[in-house]
């Protein structure tokens, strides 16, 4: 009935690596892009935009 014996400091430093590489990951997906791929991606993401707004149904003020 030995429990492993861990310590505390080095687990706590383990973790903060672990956590500052989830971020480091997290960042080269979205910054580590070139310059065509960003604006390959904004031209997509407003092509998207103006087609939801095509797809509105516009409200008249007075009536229903």
């Amino acid at each position: 009935m030995s429990a492993e014996i861990v310590n505390l400091r080095q687990f706590k430093k383990k973790q903060a690596r672990s956590e500052k590489e989830k971020q480091a990951e997290q960042n080269r997906i979205s910054f580590g892009r070139t310059k065509t791929e960003k604006q390959l991606t904004k031209a997509l993401n407003e092509k998207a935009e103006r087609a939801i707004e095509q797809g509105k149904i516009e409200k008249k003020d007075g009536g229903e």
